[in-house]
């Protein structure tokens, strides 16, 4: 025992998590190549209408949400490693599979170049409806193999974050790799437009093929390191006995008992007459849209109301601080830790506990629109802080799956909650579009505010209160810890 307490403890599933964090960054830029090229390169090219573009998004976040309920089921059966593979590696097929959409269109409609495409009217033979109709369909299909895949990132990284990390750093380990998403966020619009206007300067076609071919090659990067680092931490020989004790440290003697055998699996049915099950989709089904809001959303906001365009430099330092702001959920993950090592809380109380309080800072937003009256930066402060806030009570709220379900379902429950978020996101989404058409043609009024400011008002005010609403709901349904055991 001695000797034991001498070694020094390794860290490699910090490790881990740095891959985590970077399948996530990867992730948000793949399926932003498209967002980032389509309105000054894809749709000259093809003719596309703003309805078009609306299409392709719409039955993406469709997809992406029915995946969500299967990728988890997937990752259980195929095995973290298999299954985190297989994952990114169909959403980097599918992000590169877009570069040959122009060229799918020109055989199909048999055009000889995309000089063609550009030059087509709706008075030729070929009309630019046509291409319009048909290079959309293409593009839904490269979309549906992208959404395919990444439908299998969260599952998958919350299954490993449950074999890597103890309950009480859980947490902060999710935080960290879902950082990614907010770096993603941040690296997209610096590189993407860049890439494609190089690779445009260069004659690559339009450049948008290229940038789709880079940024999804990146994934195949990624595997190649975790094929060669990823094994569980029982048999990893980059695991001291020092570290796995610390990763272990929440098993008790029945549990290490259950692991000489195979552990038990809950068929796919059965996740869904548990109230944890439900706990998890609705919260996840209030908050994920909020997310997807602001991050859809705040550039048209910005422009909408303060007339600056997307390319403007005080846009995009606008756009920057919001995003920079966002990455101080990080410290979000750590307070579950402070309340379980400090206050002596199990795992799920102090997780709630952090929950609540970061269920009060989107609040905030309910000022967004009033203060946004003196200045544009109190708006762009305010949706950063409760970005912040979203992504904090994101990890925690992925690690209360890890606290009440045995590991192998943990993949499938993550996949039922994020089908929730999806469908949150499509709702409030599709629902915004439709408000602000209304409040532009109508000249609404609501609260002092018309026209699209009286719409955002609106959509500022559920934003602020969803989470208070998700927190108290999940609460009601699981008021204290109580892990699923299977007889």
């Amino acid at each position: 025992m001695s000797n034991l307490k001498n070694d020094k403890m390794t860290n490699y599933r910090w490790w881990i998590c740095a891959m985590l964090f970077f399948a996530t960054t990867v992730n948000y830029m793949d399926r932003q190549v498209l967002s980032l090229t389509w309105k000054d390169f894809i749709a000259p090219e093809f003719h596309w209408t703003d309805g078009d573009y609306g299409n392709i998004t719409a039955i993406f976040s469709i997809i992406y949400a029915i995946a969500m309920l299967f990728a988890g089921r997937f990752v259980d059966w195929m095995g973290t490693k298999k299954g985190y593979l297989w994952s990114i590696g169909i959403w980097s097929l599918g992000a590169c599979i877009h570069a040959v959409c122009g060229w799918a269109t020109e055989v199909t409609l048999g055009v000889e170049s995309v000089h063609d495409l550009i030059n087509a009217t709706d008075k030729t033979a070929i009309t630019a409806t046509a291409i319009a109709t048909v290079s959309v369909y293409y593009f839904i299909a490269a979309r549906f193999i992208l959404a395919m895949g990444e439908a299998g990132n969260f599952p998958a990284a919350i299954k490993v974050t449950a074999e890597y990390f103890p309950k009480k750093d859980r947490a902060f380990a999710t935080s960290i790799f879902n950082a990614g998403a907010t770096v993603g966020a941040l690296a997209a619009p610096v590189t993407i437009p860049s890439l494609a206007s190089y690779f445009k300067e260069i004659g690559f076609g339009n450049g948008w093929e290229m940038a789709f071919i880079v940024i999804g090659g990146l994934g195949f990067i990624w595997m190649a390191f975790w094929v060669f680092m990823y094994t569980k931490p029982n048999e990893s020989r980059h695991v001291n006995k020092a570290e796995l004790i610390y990763i272990e440290q929440d098993k008790d003697k029945e549990e290490v008992k259950e692991d000489v055998k195979e552990e038990k699996s809950m068929s796919f049915l059965q996740c869904f007459k548990y109230k944890q099950t439900w706990a998890f989709a609705f919260g996840k089904f209030m908050t994920d849209g909020v997310w997807w809001f602001f991050l859809f959303w705040t550039p048209a906001y910005i422009s909408d109301v303060y007339h600056l365009p997307s390319d403007n430099p005080t846009a995009q330092l606008l756009i920057f601080v919001l995003y920079a702001i966002t990455m101080l959920s990080i410290v979000g993950g750590w307070l579950p830790t402070y309340f379980v090592d400090k206050k002596g809380m199990n795992p799920y109380a102090g997780r709630m506990r952090a929950m609540l309080i970061f269920a009060f800072f989107p609040l905030l937003a309910l000022f967004a629109q009033p203060l946004g009256e003196y200045s544009y930066w109190f708006p762009v402060i305010i949706i950063g802080i409760a970005g912040a806030a979203h992504q904090a009570w994101s990890a925690n709220i992925f690690s209360t799956v890890g606290d009440m379900f045995p590991k192998t379902a943990i993949a499938t429950i993550t996949g039922i909650g994020g089908m929730a978020g999806g469908v949150g996101s499509f709702l409030i989404n599709k629902g915004s579009g439709t408000l602000f058409d209304y409040a532009a043609e109508t000249n609404m009024a609501f609260m002092g505010f018309e026209g699209k400011p009286a719409g955002y008002f609106i959509i500022f005010c559920i934003c602020a209160v969803a989470y208070l609403i998700g927190w108290i709901v999940m609460k009601a349904l699981v008021p204290k810890y109580k892990p699923i055991v299977l007889d």
